[in-house]
């Protein structure tokens, strides 16, 4: 009764051509399939093991009224579907109806959880309960992108640890770290929650109610409650992925000049690339088992909520401890340039 990896993530959006055009001109990612239904039409994208369904229409107008666009379903293959669902239900989550005969479960806010049975080939990946239609286009070539590493997950202060727990009761996660992030008079909890195959990650992020409003209570009030505030992909060598996915039109957060002039101090062996870190404006940082590099781009939807990040792993297992304070603040510095 165990989830294991991420089957499909599914975007609900307005505008299904220009999410779509995002996903494939900027981000290198191949439209696979169409699926076309009375109240909804979807698109499905790949790159390497990574999965995204592109959907629109009037059937989704009730969630796209309150939150925007943004992810709406995070589907996890299981071993025993049934099994799954009825530890989920015992852990306090709820039955969703699904348009397409799926098991499905709640998870935060409107956010819910396809359930997928386990399977190997490739046709078996395709979300389930739909008459999918190929489409016949050329492959692409290898894109940078090659899985969906771990989803940052943003909810309401002194929640976390109903959800780590429901998460851990429900799917058999177990939490892989904590940590706590005050900036000024601001200020963060984080949990990190994992599948026991890694192949689940989830980061749990929900401002200090203690404290002052920030940036995290700006992303409740904006997507309307709790939500997937990133995705993070993985990639081999993130210099040369955000060149090319900056030409493509791709807009990354900034971070301060003097971020770089301190970073010899910190990673001493990272003063051969420095120069092409700062260039690329690419934050580093590393625990017990090494290293990881990692930039965020900035929202590309109306409502600035759901943002991507590009993630490299020279061995780090965790998610840049020490930069969860850089991109707050980066983010910070942004919200309040705007407002």
């Amino acid at each position: 009764m165990v989830a294991h990896d991420m089957a499909y993530v599914e975007l609900f959006t307005r505008d299904k051509l220009a999410a779509v055009d995002y996903f494939e001109s900027a981000m290198g990612f191949t439209r696979v399939a169409d699926s076309v239904e009375v109240d909804r039409s979807s698109i499905l994208l790949r790159q390497g093991d990574a999965q995204i369904v592109v959907t629109s229409g009037r059937g989704l107008w009730k969630f796209l009224d309150e939150h925007g666009d943004g992810i709406a379903d995070i589907a996890m293959t299981c071993d025993d579907v049934a099994a799954t669902r009825e530890a989920a239900l015992l852990a306090g989550a709820e039955p969703v109806a699904s348009p397409h005969g799926s098991t499905v479960v709640s998870g935060f806010g409107d956010v819910v959880h396809t359930l997928v049975p386990a399977a190997g080939g490739p046709a078996d990946r395709m979300p389930p309960g739909r008459t999918w239609r190929p489409v016949g286009r050329a492959a692409r070539p290898r894109g940078r992108i090659r899985l969906l590493d771990h989803i940052a997950v943003c909810l309401q202060g002194g929640s976390l640890d109903g959800y780590a727990d429901r998460y851990r009761e429900a799917f058999g996660f177990s939490r892989f770290y904590s940590e706590y992030v005050s900036v000024g008079g601001q200020a963060m909890d984080s949990v990190v929650v994992r599948s026991a195959t890694g192949g689940v990650t989830f980061t749990l992020v929900a401002p200090d109610p203690g404290k002052a409003p920030g940036q995290l209570d700006a992303f409740l009030e904006r997507n309307g409650g709790p939500g997937v505030q990133h995705l993070a992909f993985l990639v081999d060598d993130i210099i040369p992925a955000v060149r090319e996915f900056k030409d493509r039109g791709i807009d990354f957060l900034t971070t301060p000049d003097t971020y770089y002039d301190l970073l010899v101090e910190r990673f001493e062996q990272l003063r051969g690339i420095v120069d092409e870190l700062r260039e690329t404006q690419v934050l580093a940082d590393r625990d017990e088992w090494g290293h990881l590099l990692q930039l965020f781009s900035r929202s590309p939807y109306e409502r600035n909520t759901l943002f991507f990040e590009l993630i490299q792993r020279q061995g780090s297992r965790g998610f840049g401890s020490s930069n969860i304070r850089a991109l707050y603040e980066a983010v910070e510095r942004e919200r309040l340039t705007a407002g």
